[in-house]
């Protein structure tokens, strides 16, 4: 039986890319590239591309980027778009938790909840950064972005969706967040790329910094920094609050 974000993404590669949460690219890429000093010879690996908006930014400056994906649907859209763009960027389906590559790349991403932390289960999460661990090298960097858990604790993560939702894009209802397991359940409706309506029951793990900073810790990351995450305007100014929906994670391992 598939997994909702298998569902989801399944026949989206088109309408995924009109989201508000995809808008941000261009911002989020300066940003990498400052992280990575500019430097051309790197090995860059996108976990959860989606439909490759990062890969092929990244890749149209210069970058070496090897995008990978679970839905075949969004990793034809990313070769689509690469194609037009005459780039040549090699677009690989994987599971993230289950990843081959060891010490083979200076900088992993995994932004806009590309994989972690939409899995059933905290240690198939943990699967998924142990994944990125192995597959950068010694001083490599993993820059990530997750669901920031002291904002439910604040607000309604309802309100919040509702306020961000325009007409055409996928809308949420039914929101429930359990203190227990800092799980978010919802209802998400939304019309595939087919024009087929599809409603989904989603099941999103926030994290508190705390917890990230113990993970990474665990997994042989020596510095790790955490801010709040503005779309397209990732910055290490900005101080995580209670008002971040998300937060920005930038962790170098030793």
């Amino acid at each position: 039986m598939k997994q909702w974000y298998e569902s989801l993404f399944e026949n989206y590669g088109l309408k995924y890319d009109n989201e508000i949460f995809t808008q941000g690219t261009l911002g989020e890429s300066d940003f990498i590239e400052k992280e990575i000093a500019s430097n051309k010879e790197i090995k860059i690996l996108d976990i959860g591309c989606g439909t490759g908006r990062h890969s092929i930014e990244l890749n149209r400056r210069g970058y070496h980027v090897l995008g990978i994906d679970l839905s075949e649907s969004q990793l034809k859209r990313a070769r689509e778009k690469a194609a037009e763009l005459k780039l040549e960027i090699e677009f690989q389906k994987h599971d993230a938790r289950h990843l081959s590559y060891k010490e083979e790349f200076d900088l992993a991403i995994m932004l806009c909840e590309g994989a972690f932390p939409l899995m059933e289960t905290d240690e198939m999460n943990f699967q998924i950064l142990q994944s990125a661990a192995k597959a950068l090298k010694p001083g490599g960097k993993l820059i990530f972005t997750t669901l920031n858990g002291l904002f439910p604790l604040f607000h309604s993560v309802k309100d919040f969706l509702e306020a961000a939702k325009q007409e055409g894009n996928a809308s949420s209802a039914g929101n429930s967040f359990d203190l227990m397991t800092f799980r978010e359940k919802s209802t998400a409706t939304f019309e595939d790329d087919f024009g087929n309506k599809k409603e989904l029951h989603c099941d999103e793990r926030y994290y508190v910094p705390s917890e990230i900073n113990w993970l990474l810790k665990s997994l042989n990351f020596k510095t790790i920094d955490i801010f709040g995450a503005k779309l397209g305007a990732f910055s290490r100014q900005d101080k995580l609050t209670t008002e971040d929906f998300e937060m920005l994670v930038i962790a170098v391992k030793l």
